[in-house]
């Protein structure tokens, strides 16, 4: 409900033991008959002032900065009063003194939520988000305090200052300033929106400033090894053990889909004997705490026999003696360069090989192959689907006998 009156004047007061001389000029706000007053810290002779006007009078200099200055106060005074009204917050005249005096305890700032909202996120950390979520959460906070100071040279942000203009910039800023490509940049502004969602679902922020700004992923095209590729991978020979070890473990990946967190926190007891008398491997994907099940294959099977008496795996109740991540990567371009392999292989490859030329090329269903990869939806499994053209040209042919049939 909105104020039945509303004034602010200005006015001289007299301090006390002051009998002459200068006053200060005093600010009285009041609302619905209620009055607060406030002084400016503003000297003014009596003999120069207006009373009923509030304002000095004369044509010198001094007398236009002073009134100047009274007349930015009143500006700040209905600006307090649009804050309050916009934040659906109580009129009184005691909450816009706050508000211009910057009292007011209840203005949420941009990066103090998004605080709050990571320490929620990290409480649940293992029941509802893996820790990869929680990282890349507290990394969108980072850019984003980057960002106010870059852009506000502030440390933080009141909610409601956050508009269109901060979403577009900020984004900008994430490609020019932060060398993020497309993708990696809408996810930190995917992260961003759910904090100003907290925001706008709590009243604390009238209007989504993300209204009209799209989200839009760009496709990645997929580059899975064919299955030639894959062929020479497995049949060659290599005279380093570790080298060896890591061209197995990755192999192991093209087989069960794993990604590499997952496969390196692969422990043995996740191996079992399924439904159908033969083991699987029943492990959830720390990603998306997500449940997989996979049917081991041969190729698999005899990577694990391999190595169950590596002293890792024994140490460490593990299936497989995984390096890390880095190690591996860089075992793995000189794998790809003995084995005449020109495309760049990470485990992301080894994951999207699985997918592709070990089971949709073979015409496993897609929905068997969405839930052994621990897909939430068929949707993300789709990607894998475009990129088969061995499958394409697979299905014209089996199209052109039927068509000479007719």
């Amino acid at each position: 409900m909105l104020e039945k009156t509303f004034g602010l004047f200005f006015y001289l007061k007299q301090a006390k033991n002051q009998k002459d001389g200068l006053r200060y000029v005093y600010l009285r706000i009041t609302v619905d008959g209620k009055p607060v007053e406030m002084s400016t810290k503003q000297l003014w002779s009596p003999a120069r002032w207006n009373v009923d006007a509030g304002r000095a009078t004369g044509q010198k200099e001094d007398t236009r900065t002073l009134n100047a200055y009274l007349d930015m106060l009143s500006s700040k005074v209905f600006q307090a009063k649009k804050i309050l009204i916009e934040d659906d917050k109580e009129l009184t005249a005691e909450a816009l003194k706050n508000v211009l005096l910057g009292k007011s305890n209840e203005t949420r700032t941009i990066l103090e939520v998004f605080q709050r909202h990571n320490e929620q996120m990290e409480a649940l950390v293992g029941q509802e988000f893996a820790p990869l979520t929680l990282k890349r959460y507290k990394t969108a906070k980072e850019h984003t305090a980057s960002f106010i100071k870059w852009k506000y040279k502030k440390d933080d942000m009141a909610i409601r200052d956050l508009n269109y203009e901060f979403i577009t910039e900020f984004n900008f800023w994430l490609r020019s300033a932060r060398g993020c490509n497309h993708n990696s940049a809408i996810k930190y502004m995917s992260n961003l929106k759910k904090v100003v969602l907290i925001c706008v679902n709590n009243k604390w922020l009238k209007k989504d400033p993300f209204q009209g700004f799209k989200l839009t992923k760009k496709e990645v095209v997929k580059n899975p090894l064919s299955r030639d590729e894959l062929k020479r991978l497995t049949e060659k020979v290599f005279e380093v053990e570790r080298i060896s070890q890591v061209r197995d473990i990755f192999l192991f990946c093209c087989y069960t889909g794993l990604a590499y967190v997952d496969v390196k926190q692969l422990k043995t007891t996740d191996i079992v004997i399924g439904m159908d008398g033969e083991p699987w491997i029943d492990t959830t994907r720390q990603k998306t705490d997500a449940p997989t099940r996979i049917p081991l294959l041969d190729t698999a099977l005899e990577i694990i026999e391999k190595y169950k008496d590596h002293p890792q795996c024994c140490a460490a109740g593990v299936v497989l003696p995984v390096l890390s991540n880095q190690k591996m990567n860089a075992y793995l371009k000189e794998i790809a360069t003995l084995c005449g392999i020109s495309k760049t292989l990470t485990f992301h490859i080894a994951r999207h090989t699985f997918a592709t030329t070990v089971t949709l090329s073979n015409k496993v269903p897609i929905e068997t192959v969405s839930k052994m990869l621990g897909h939430r939806s068929l949707k993300q499994t789709m990607i894998y689907a475009k990129i088969l053209d061995v499958k394409i040209s697979e299905d014209m042919k089996g199209l052109r006998e039927r068509l000479k049939g007719l």
